[in-house]
């Protein structure tokens, strides 16, 4: 997931800087969108191997 956001964040980039503004855009919240849902279900899944007992393999 962390590499999809990725992929969506180089498009932006390339989309600025060619002057596509709305696809920019566009791209840049994708990316954001799928960052954030990264955070989250990394967060819980560190928990829950936290209440498991189990040590977090990163």
């Amino acid at each position: 997931m962390l590499g999809w956001a990725l992929t969506f964040l180089v498009i932006a980039l390339i989309a600025a800087v060619l002057g596509f503004g709305g696809i920019a855009g566009a791209a840049a919240g994708i990316a954001k969108v799928i960052f954030f849902i990264f955070i989250v279900l990394l967060v819980i899944s560190l928990l829950v191997n936290a209440l498991r007992g189990k040590s977090p393999r990163l």
